[in-house]
């Protein structure tokens, strides 16, 4: 479908019904747009200017006919087509200075627009990313921008461009050549734009439901393409169900593309045929007014011309409304995550953490997850019941009121049963969130009152499963510490015992890791995100269950790298390993978000509590193996 056509049809009228034009949104829209006023200004007088020079040819022709054929002067008619090959080129110049400032206008807002998104994205709290489906936020990134972008060139040029022609050319007409042709040509027009909007309209649901069928087939190759995904379909060998699966997804968008290719071409004839009776019936009235003397041959002539050039544009600003509440949607889905607030915000004149000893404390901290309707936007979130509720029972707190002190270089067990608040504490402690209730301090610093960059540069991570990104093993290693020399990298990889792995890969340094890191075993994806940590130089390191899926000689590996890398530094351990527990400095035993026992292995043994029963069941299912 050409741009003009697409114009003519207008945008879904569906999808703006009820929708009112809001102030506050086309303020902020003219904010964006202010840097780029000077090519808009530029980009519309293109428009009038070339509007103008598109009625100079039916002029000049009817000069020709009327003037200087009639008198014989070749000289004239030299001058007047020369005239006319140079309105030509001046129009098409001016055609492409109008399309160079509205791609520049629409590029720079959507770049302006998407990093924007990106930056305020990015910088959210964890809520929000837990609650929102991460294919609508994509979608919000590209698609809803780009609606954004063609509403500042596509709409607004069309807009201006369609009233320019039109008023320019129905003034041509009905001043300098007929005012009685000028309205027969109007005349006509509701017996072609009635039904041409009706098919208009049917096409723009086939539109829609087209671009549905396209989401459902997307989504299936992004599940099934995935590197887990197509894993999952070899083992249950489904490749022949997924082919038709994908098959039949695939047939409904090509149905629906036929479809809408015969009403595209229906709506296209409608407007050819208008254009071709509105020519006819004029030349055919004009005719008997030529032969009774009432116009001249030229002026009858020129109105031929124009009178195809007021058809296309009348009916596009038939639809004026939906492609201006279009544009101002699409704004507002954009200013929508904008205007989403950070749960975890840095406050106004937060300082910078200076370099921590590693020194933390918790003073009766409360924290409850957030319900997911007030985490993120309900229209991406997934529509599922709400987390945090069981039926009508509220879910009780992650931690309640748990205080700690934790002293420099020691070595900290967190343990208890699953639920009972262990990484709650640690994304605490990262200020993924903030407490309910209660302080969490680092070397008396209110991490409340400090600067999130400045906080997890104090803070090393190695989660469970570690997140490594499709790029080489020396790009994953630089996300730590972007300005690390060679020695500094190889230094941390050989600590984290890594090294001699990574010079016997392929392109060593420079091998690519694969998607999630998949190219490369548990053992050794732990042990470079050990080596990322250790580059990036914490003094307070959090291990996050990071050997519970490994084998014992990748064990091995990794505790021996382990070691190394907590020394002298504030340690959190999550861990259901032995070793790791009954080595630790101090073992904190938390039970449904309440801290129920502390000490050493040896003194809570003693106690027989809930870290007794929790050993004694740790040691039978170790023995087991």
């Amino acid at each position: 479908m050409d741009w003009g056509l697409h114009a003519a049809l207008g945008r879904d009228a569906e999808a703006v019904k009820g929708s009112t034009l809001d102030r506050a949104v086309a303020r902020r829209v003219l904010h964006f747009a202010a840097p780029y006023k000077r090519m808009i200004t530029l980009f519309v007088i293109a428009i009038l200017l070339g509007a103008l020079l598109s009625q100079v040819p039916a002029l000049l022709f009817r000069e020709i006919i009327d003037d200087a054929i009639v008198n014989s002067d070749r000289s004239y008619v030299n001058l007047l087509a020369g005239l006319i090959l140079g309105a030509a080129f001046a129009e098409a110049l001016l055609a492409f200075g109008e399309r160079w400032w509205s791609a520049r206008i629409g590029e720079g807002l959507i770049f302006d627009l998407r990093v924007a998104l990106y930056d305020h994205v990015q910088r959210m709290g964890v809520s929000f990313f837990t609650s929102v489906q991460t294919g609508a936020l994509i979608s919000r990134l590209n698609n809803d921008v780009i609606g954004a972008q063609r509403a500042m060139t596509g709409t607004l040029g069309q807009l201006v461009s369609n009233f320019c022609i039109l008023l320019i050319t129905l003034l041509t007409m009905f001043i300098i050549l007929d005012w009685r042709l000028t309205l027969l040509a109007l005349a006509l027009l509701p017996v072609f734009v009635i039904p041409a909007k009706r098919v208009g309209r049917r096409l723009q649901a086939l539109t829609r439901r087209q671009m549905e069928h396209n989401a459902d087939m997307n989504t299936l190759m992004t599940e099934r393409l995935g590197v887990a995904g197509a894993l999952l379909v070899k083992l249950f060998g489904r490749h022949d169900a997924e082919r038709e699966q994908f098959a039949d997804k695939a047939g409904n968008v090509r149905d629906l593309g036929v479809r809408t290719a015969m009403y595209a071409r229906v709506f296209f004839i409608a407007l050819t045929l208008l254009g071709a009776v509105g020519t006819a019936a004029v030349y055919w009235v004009g005719g008997h007014l030529a032969i009774s003397g009432s116009v001249t041959i030229g002026t009858l002539a020129a109105m031929g011309l124009l009178v195809i050039r007021i058809y296309m544009p009348l009916t596009s600003l038939t639809n004026a409304r939906v492609d201006i509440m279009t544009a101002i949607v699409s704004f507002e889905r954009v200013f929508e995550v904008l205007d989403t607030p950070n749960a975890v915000p840095d406050r106004p004149g937060a300082d910078r953490l200076p370099r921590p000893r590693g020194r933390v404390e918790l003073r009766d901290v409360r924290f409850a997850y957030p319900p997911t309707d007030t985490a993120a936007l309900a229209s991406l979130a997934p529509a599922t019941p709400d987390p945090t509720t069981n039926g009508d029972k509220p879910v009780g707190p992650a931690l309640d009121g748990v205080s700690l002190d934790i002293q420099p270089g020691e070595l900290v067990a967190l343990v208890g049963p699953s639920g009972a608040g262990k990484t709650t504490l640690t994304a605490l402690l990262l200020r993924l969130y903030d407490p309910d209730e209660g302080t969490i301090a680092v070397d008396g610093h209110d991490l409340r009152e400090v600067t999130g960059e400045s906080l997890r540069a104090a803070v090393g991570v190695v989660p469970q499963d570690p997140h490594l990104f499709h790029d080489t093993v020396e790009a994953n290693l630089r996300y730590a510490r972007p300005g690390a020399s060679a020695d500094e990298i190889a230094d941390a990889c050989r600590a984290a015992g890594i090294l001699k792995v990574i010079e016997g890969l392929p392109q060593g340094f420079d091998t690519l890791v694969g998607e999630r890191g998949y190219r490369l075993s548990g053992g050794e994806k732990q042990r470079l995100a050990i080596a990322r940590m250790l580059l990036k130089d914490p003094a307070i390191v959090i291990l996050d269950e990071a050997t519970s899926h490994l084998d014992s000689e990748n064990e091995a590996a990794v505790q021996a790298a382990l070691s190394a890398a907590l020394a002298g530094r504030t340690s959190f351990v999550i861990a259901h390993r032995l070793s790791t527990i009954t080595s630790a400095d101090r073992i904190v035993v938390l039970d449904e978000g309440r801290l129920v026992e502390q000490g050493p292995h040896d003194q809570l043994l003693m106690a027989d509590g809930l870290y007794a029963n929790l050993y004694r069941t740790l040691v039978r299912a170790e023995g087991a193996l």
